[in-house]
């Protein structure tokens, strides 16, 4: 019998997990930043699209079509669950790579995009998808790639082995893999306490150790315990895709742009002076000790005038998705912990602190007389974008064509609220993605929705789901017993959710 995994972990579902870097409407405002033209998306494809979540919300949230596959039917049959609740253009099949990417009835791509499924994946499988990114991938067209990255993985890589080979060897089968993933993390403490000299050349990873512990089960089966594990350098990734005819553009993550909060001035100068771009990427991911990269790859780089940059950014729109009062004027970089200048970022925090939508212009204008440099303006945006504080916008056009397949979504969404806490997004129409709202949150909503406002009407409300579910809420570690703490705490939680979140969600047509 064949093995339809490929080694592949599918006895545990994969995370519910949103990833706002497979937004294609992220994609332009980098692209300007760096003078590259970018193409408008009427089709793509996510490859690996785990439980759909993000090709779902992308495809309400957006006029694209989508396309993808994953090759675990459980989470394919929850992808497609969603599509049909929204009624978006999207078609998501239980394909493996190999089967989905020969298909004859795929329309080439604006953008494909891939996150968190290169390094866990065989050579063949990325031959698959390099041709398929070669056939498929419309000149101009843009290539959304992360992947596990050497040179920061390299300390961890033996002890991620030793744990798999534990799991495998001492781990018992019938056990699950659960169970197998606890007493791998705990054989490799136990060796660690033994201070071998692996521990003394290696430090950090005792750390690593520590916040394995922490984290979900779910992730750890599939970011460690695959048969595929291969983290690989910048180089390598380019000589993978170099038949593919795409080029490298730049980074997905917007904090990757702010060189200041990254490298030091000694690094800076250093890079300036190495001519080739590819191989100053390189030396950077050295710098930074890069662990995982996030990048953008285009088919036929094309490169924008200045009049032109400057023009078309200035165009580019944003809303404030973060209560003012929680915005911290600390970003964390590669250097560590930054303070950003209060002089430069309080105005432009400040405008936008009734979360309406705003262009670059419209910010510029309003701050005329600050001292504040069109670039200075876009670094703080970058800045804030990369931060998750601030989010790009569509346009009016674009909001009210997708309204309704977003609201069917939400409400398909906000109804599973009501039996589990797995899925911790809605989709907005402004922002074309994803916005995070954890589980009471959600319900609060679904309590609006049905005419109840009050706090105390609403966490009534909330309470009744989760009483007749026999559950309860555990705070600071200790679980609320009585109805009357329940519906306390609930209570405290609808007021802020109606001072800080309910004001945003408004803004994003969520609520």
């Amino acid at each position: 019998m064949s093995d339809w995994t490929a080694g592949y972990v599918a006895d545990i579902g994969y995370t519910f997990g949103y990833y706002q870097e497979l937004n294609p409407h992220r994609i332009k405002l980098a692209f300007l930043s760096n003078r590259l033209v970018c193409p408008d998306v009427g089709v793509a494809c996510e490859l690996g699209f785990g439980q759909g979540l993000s090709a779902n919300i992308h495809a309400a949230a957006s006029v694209t079509t989508w396309y993808g596959t994953d090759f675990n039917p459980s989470q394919a049959g929850f992808a497609q669950e969603l599509g049909m609740a929204s009624g978006a253009p999207v078609h998501l099949y239980d394909e493996a790579f190999a089967d989905f990417c020969h298909r004859s009835d795929l329309p080439e791509f604006d953008y494909i995009g891939l996150h968190g499924i290169w390094s866990w994946i065989s050579d063949e499988n990325r031959a698959v998808i390099v041709d398929f990114i070669r056939r498929k991938l419309k000149v101009g067209g843009v290539l959304y790639i992360s992947y596990n990255t050497l040179p920061g993985w390299a300390a961890f890589a033996p002890m991620r082995h030793l744990m798999t080979e534990h799991a495998e060897i001492i781990g018992a089968e019938g056990r699950g893999i659960v169970s197998r993933i606890n007493d791998a993390i705990e054989f490799a403490d136990k060796l660690l306490q033994t201070n071998p000299l692996f521990l003394r050349a290696n430090p950090l990873v005792g750390d690593r150790i520590g916040k394995l512990k922490e984290q979900n089960r779910h992730y750890l089966a599939h970011e460690y315990f695959n048969r595929d594990w291969h983290p690989m350098h910048f180089s390598t990734m380019a000589d993978w895709l170099s038949p593919a005819k795409v080029q490298f553009a730049c980074s997905a993550h917007y904090l990757d742009h702010i060189d200041a909060i990254n490298l030091s001035n000694e690094q800076q100068a250093f890079l300036e002076e190495i001519p080739d771009a590819m191989f100053r990427e390189s030396v950077r991911d050295f710098m930074v000790n890069q662990q995982f990269r996030r990048d953008y790859w285009v088919k036929g780089t094309r490169r924008l005038s200045t009049v032109e940059q400057s023009e078309a950014l200035r165009k580019q729109c944003v809303v404030l998705v973060t209560h003012r009062a929680d915005v911290s004027l600390k970003l964390n970089g590669a250097l560590g912990e930054a303070n950003m200048s209060d002089v430069i970022y309080n105005p432009v925090l400040d405008l936008m602190a009734d979360h309406q939508t705003r262009s670059l212009q419209t910010i510029e204008q309003a701050l005329a007389g600050r001292n504040i440099s069109s670039g200075q303006l876009l670094e703080v945006i970058q800045a804030l974008i990369g931060a998750g504080h601030l989010v790009p916008t569509q346009d009016d056009t674009m909001v009210s064509k997708t309204k309704s397949t977003v609201n069917k979504l939400n409400d398909t969404l906000i109804n599973k609220a009501r039996g589990s806490s797995e899925v911790s997004y809605v989709a907005s129409p402004v922002t074309g993605g994803g916005t995070m709202l954890g589980r009471f949150q959600q319900l609060f909503l679904l309590a609006r929705k049905q005419g109840i406002k009050d706090p105390l009407d609403s966490a009534k409300f909330v309470w009744n789901i989760l009483a007749m579910q026999s559950q309860k809420i555990v705070k600071d570690g200790r679980t609320l017993d009585s109805a009357d703490d329940n519906i306390a705490e609930l209570t405290a939680q609808a007021k802020l959710f109606a001072e800080k979140q309910l004001p945003v969600l408004r803004a994003l047509q969520v609520a």
